[in-house]
């Protein structure tokens, strides 16, 4: 078996391909597959969450599912699918999904979308959700938008960080603490967001490249002797994870390949993901991260898988960009 031409990625991948998944991590799978160039298996992955989708048009969600903005993770493969196989089935389900984030998805009055269907909370994690498909569908304002609102309710400009969940009827914070994959969700999606292709204004592009940064550099604060982070980045109580430091590292190796951080962060970023390839076991899973199902303690997940291979990715392209010549 060689797909990426890497044996550990690979059996991280194999991993990924055998473990059950929810709508997000589809999303994610299709996102490591586009990038690590392996577009006929994108295809298959977009063909799946395209026949899983809801008549509302969210993408990849089984029946009875409430989560709101998920599927949306999977709108950049279904798009490459759309683009490269002319098959209009692709582009009336991305069309779908859009109409859904853009019209129909619940929000608050300011437009910041809901996580869920059956409650009206703001997560982290819904700006990895939706700000890279917005953008690269050429609606930044809207994806802008939804930062500013997330960052508005979850983002502390004393400590950097943002809390996890923002209880909008209630308003205030339902979940505080800065949970550490959240805060990789909110630069990880920036990242995606800010790469080359959409038509950002030049100087929206660089707040949101100077927020990243912002964020980044207050996640690092926390981070351990082993390199890792606790689950919760202010409690070193909380188990250590490994998914956070897959979520920074990607994001900094972006901004440095793409021309948005500086070089320093090469480093750091290449460092970040050294650690989380020492949780790598032999049968290629993630260990140690917020695990699936529940996300409250520790375990594996295909959301780490993903990330693993979104960092591999990332780093390859980043060395390429700063070999000589």
């Amino acid at each position: 078996m060689r797909w990426t031409g890497e044996p550990a990625a690979d059996r991280v991948l194999l991993a990924l391909l055998t473990m059950q998944r929810e709508s997000w991590e589809q999303g994610l799978l299709g996102q490591a597959l586009l990038d690590l160039d392996l577009h006929e298996a994108a295809v298959l992955v977009a063909d799946a969450a395209v026949t899983r989708q809801r008549p509302d048009g969210r993408l990849g969600e089984p029946a009875g599912s409430v989560g709101a903005v998920n599927g949306a993770a999977c709108g950049e493969v279904v798009r490459h699918a759309a683009r490269t196989t002319g098959d209009p089935r692709y582009g009336r389900a991305l069309d779908a999904q859009l109409d859904w984030l853009t019209g129909w998805a619940p929000r608050a009055a300011d437009g910041t979308l809901f996580h869920l269907l059956d409650g009206r909370q703001v997560w982290a994690d819904t700006i990895y959700m939706v700000v890279p498909l917005l953008a690269s569908t050429g609606r930044t304002e809207l994806a802008a938008a939804q930062v500013i609102g997330h960052r508005r309710r979850l983002h502390d400009p004393h400590t950097g960080l943002y809390a996890a969940r923002w209880d909008e009827d209630r308003g205030e914070l339902d979940r505080p603490g800065p949970w550490g994959t959240g805060n990789g969700w909110v630069v990880a999606g920036i990242a995606r967001a800010l790469r080359p292709g959409p038509a950002w204004p030049a100087a929206l592009r660089a707040e949101l490249a100077g927020h990243v940064e912002e964020v980044l550099t207050a996640c690092l604060a926390y981070r351990g002797d082993d390199g890792l982070f606790p689950d919760v980045l202010d409690d070193p109580g909380t188990f250590r994870e490994a998914n956070t430091a897959q979520l920074l590292g990607y994001a900094a190796l972006t901004g440095v390949t793409d021309g948005w951080l500086p070089r320093s962060w090469a480093a750091v970023g290449a460092d970040l993901l050294a650690a989380a390839d020492r949780r790598v076991d032999g049968h290629g899973r993630v260990t140690g991260v917020s695990g699936a199902p529940e996300f409250t303690g520790p375990g594996t997940s295909p959301e780490a898988q993903a990330c693993h291979l979104l960092g591999y990715a990332a780093l390859r392209r980043t060395r390429a960009a700063l070999s000589p010549g």
